[in-house]
């Protein structure tokens, strides 16, 4: 039965009872908005009024200026007829004419509001010269005009509005609230039992489609109804089985793979099943109703002492417990089971303990697994020594040892050389024999109290406990000769080895884990450097041994700066020495860190470590990806610059940097010519092929270059023709005392001669003064570089546009 179609009787009784707010609301809603639209536009009603009015004044001076233009000579009052005239049209009833030879009044001045106006008077003063000085404008019916304006808007937009209103309240009535009611009346007849009313599904516009979803709710509804009084039907039915699936839990229980044993409140056994019979070696009917403390005997396997059975302490406290850890199982035949369990109190309704269960399985098999993992996780798979985290252990307990019982021991680490050759001769199974027999040679010459270590690879641990360094010397000594005496033989190879040892001592003194072991590091690998197979002792006052710690150090803190991008760009200018040439200037980029605790790091005390660590191709590559996406947004004085790249040595044998560089190029925003990478002449001397393959790659593309520490090598003009450079910078070495020191002044004039036979261009360094800077423009030099000429400033900040009265960095005369 569809109920959408309601007699309009019953609709006007809902209506009377249902609370209709939607469209008195809209209704109203309109209504307030007509309001507040009104009160906007009255707002600004005044303003357009006065708005005219001031527009009339404009008009109406102009008009006064051009009279008195057309009419000189002529007073104002003389021209009264043509300014009454001008008044009418501009809607004024009077004006009072300020001039410098008095004032004038025009129409009816008196009553009224008073309206003045300056403005085109303050445009024209300029070329005002009849001595207008202000303008007094009298409106009789100026309020009554506003208020004229003010009724009319009001009345129109209150018609407007609601008749707008009227309209919507009609159309809601129509669309909204008809439906709604006749919807409100199938959900009461619904709701009253009448169980076949259905929504209007017949009308095309929400409520229908609202209606198609409310009769399918309906339906399930009904249906859910069904399937309740199906549901009521089943339980009766299962409380018919609940018998049934007790006795199969009775027969589950019996069938189950852990032991069950259950007690009364006095720990008497009242019931075990057949897994616990068959662990603890007793039938049922033998033990029932005995104490179970005489049938589980149960001991710790490591200490052998008595564990409390947990049945008893679970009776007592009346909560879940569970067996301790390593607890064993002591039968009666002599048998000994290892066992995990949990026991449980058994409580009545009414919350009483009336007995116990214990659940307890064979764990045998799973801790002999786990005794078998933590060997694997402390020890060597290959050798059987103990790994690295285990040999951390004994340190760190080696450590409290020192500081505590004032004890000393010693750490030598040990790296075996020239392993790879057995690797790469007769292939990795022979490098893990020969790793096995070193490790029991090696476990053969140490003290039974020592701890000797796999660390990883082919490289060792030997803690020696209580041993002072002079006494760990000899062990590492012995170790040493009896690897070098050690033959390994595999197939009709025999090879010799060695190890390289680094010793340090554990005292009192040391700080931590980390100490030791980067100490015992860089003694091994001073040991290597000093001609391997040898034994190197740190001492803590070893400059070597510190400035190497130091540069490893460095590693992990450049490493931090460039992840944290706290790499900084500076730039020097390398300027012409003669300030008239043509010459390009040129800027050095520089390099810095900055540190964090905010203070910027100079570049010598971090490059060294990362040449030594070949950390300088990544260095490299950062500092031109940055320079060539930067220099394009240079100020246009600086369009023409050349700016100086600093290149090390390993980056010019690294092909992905050269690649890198040359992508980096292709997609910069500045033709290569303005780009010049500078390389020291040893490192290009060191690696000659590979820098002339640099240079040439690079040059292709437009890139120049220059030769620092000329005259530095050994054979440096030997070598300079075998080399494509624009520019070679002369040593400071020599530039620095050239105006005192007579040799240093004829090799900066040899290398500058050498340089223009050879079309090069010569750059002198370390340029401090003006005295160096007169020597340098004598001998014929093209650039200079120094704190003579400009300290280095940030390289971003220079590329900012500057304006032209700014100073210049410059050469001076």
């Amino acid at each position: 039965m569809i109920l959408g179609q309601s007699e309009s009787g019953t609709r006007t009784s809902l209506r009377g009872r249902l609370p209709l707010k939607i469209t008195g609301i809209v209704f109203w809603g309109m209504m307030l908005v007509g309001m507040v639209f009104s009160l906007i536009q009255l707002r600004g009603l005044d303003d357009q009024v006065m708005g005219r009015v001031a527009l009339n004044a404009d008009r109406f001076i102009v008009e006064v200026l051009d009279h008195l233009d057309r009419n000189p000579g002529i007073k104002p009052d003389k021209l009264g007829n043509q300014f009454r005239a001008l008044l009418a049209e501009h809607e004024f009833s009077g004006v009072i004419l300020h001039t410098r030879d008095g004032l004038y009044h025009l129409g009816e001045t008196p009553g009224g509001e008073r309206y003045a106006d300056t403005a085109i008077l303050n445009h024209a003063l300029g070329s005002n010269a009849h001595g207008l000085e202000r303008v007094l404008f009298y409106h009789e019916s100026l309020q009554a005009l506003m208020d004229a304006k003010r009724k009319e808007l009001l009345v129109t937009m209150g018609a407007l509005f609601l008749f707008f209103g009227l309209i919507l309240q009609w159309i809601l009535q129509r669309v909204l609230t008809g439906p709604f009611l006749s919807m409100v009346n199938t959900a009461e007849s619904f709701s009253s039992g009448a169980t076949d009313a259905r929504f209007d599904e017949r009308r095309h516009d929400e409520f229908g489609f609202l209606g198609k979803f409310f009769n399918k709710a309906l339906n399930y509804l009904l249906q859910q109804q069904d399937e309740l009084r199906d549901a009521l039907d089943r339980v009766r039915e299962s409380e018919a089985a609940l018998y049934q699936e007790k006795e199969r839990a009775e027969v589950t229980l019996y069938s189950i793979g852990d032991a069950v044993i259950t007690t009364d409140e006095s720990c008497c056994i009242e019931y075990l099943n057949p897994v616990a019979e068959r662990l603890t070696g007793w039938a049922m009917a033998d033990v029932q109703g005995k104490s179970l403390s005489a049938v589980m005997r149960l001991v710790n396997e490591n200490s052998r002492q008595p564990v409390a059975n947990p049945v008893e302490l679970c009776l007592k406290c009346g909560e879940i417990l569970e067996l301790a850890d390593h607890t064993l199982l002591l039968r009666d035949d002599g048998e000994e089971i290892a066992i995990a369990d949990s026991a449980a109190p058994i409580r009545d309704r009414a919350g009483r303990i009336i007995g116990a269960v214990m659940v307890f399985h064979d764990v045998g098999h799973a801790r002999k697994l786990a005794r078998q993992l933590s060997y694997q996780a402390t020890h060597d798979a290959l050798t059987g020594l103990l790994n690295r985290r285990a040999f951390e252990e004994q340190l760190k307990d080696a450590l409290v040892s020192a500081r505590e019982d004032d004890r000393e021991h010693a750490l030598c680490y040990l790296d075996l050389d020239q392993f790879k050759i057995v690797n790469d001769t007769c292939g990795h199974i022979a490098g893990d024999e020969l790793l096995k027999q070193l490790a029991h040679l090696l476990q053969s010459k140490v003290r039974e109290a020592d701890i000797l270590s796999r660390l990883g690879g082919d490289e060792f641990g030997i803690l020696l406990r209580c041993c002072t360094l002079d006494q760990a010397r000899v062990i590492a000594e012995d170790v040493r000769r009896s690897v070098r005496d050690f033959r390994f033989v595999c197939d009709e190879h025999s090879f010799e080895t060695g190890v390289s040892v680094g010793v340090v001592s554990i005292n009192g003194q040391t700080q931590n884990l980390a100490e030791v072991q980067s100490a015992a590091d860089v003694a091994c690998y001073a040991a290597k450097e000093g001609g391997r197979n040898r034994v190197h002792v740190y001492v803590p006052n070893d400059r070597e041994l510190q400035q190497r710690q130091g540069e490893m150090r460095w590693v992990s803190r450049i490493h931090k700066a460039m992840a944290e991008n706290r790499f900084i760009l500076y730039c020097q200018p390398i300027m012409p020495v003669d300030p008239n040439s043509s010459l390009t200037p040129h800027y050095e980029i520089l390099l810095r860190i900055l540190g964090e605790d905010g203070q910027e790091v100079p570049p010598m005390a971090f490059i060294p470590a990362a040449e030594r660590y070949n950390l300088m191709p990544m260095i490299d590559r950062w500092v031109v990806e940055n320079v060539l996406r930067n220099v394009g947004r240079a100020s246009s004085t600086l369009q023409n610059t050349i700016w100086t790249i600093n290149v090390s040595g390993r980056s010019l044998g690294d092909e992905e940097f050269l690649q890198a560089v040359s992508e980096e190029i292709a997609t910069a925003d500045i033709p290569g010519d303005r780009i010049c990478f500078e390389i020291t002449e040893t490192a290009a001397i060191a690696n000659l092929r590979r820098a002339s393959r640099f240079i040439k790659t690079l040059r292709a593309r437009g890139c120049k270059f220059a030769l620092d520490d000329f005259g530095s090598g050994l054979s440096s003009f030997a070598y300079l023709k075998n080399l494509e450079v624009d520019y070679l910078k002369i040593d400071g070495s020599f530039v620095r005392d050239i105006a005192t020191d007579a040799i240093d002044r004829a090799m900066v004039e040899s290398i500058n001669n050498v340089g223009h036979v050879m079309q090069i261009r010569t750059i002198a360094e370390f340029v401090e003064n003006q005295e160096i800077l007169a020597v340098l423009r004598e001998l014929g030099v093209d650039y200079a570089q120094g704190y003579g000429i400009a300290k280095p400033q940030p390289f971003l900040a220079l590329l900012e546009p500057v304006s032209d009265d700014v100073p210049r960095v410059r050469v001076g005369v």
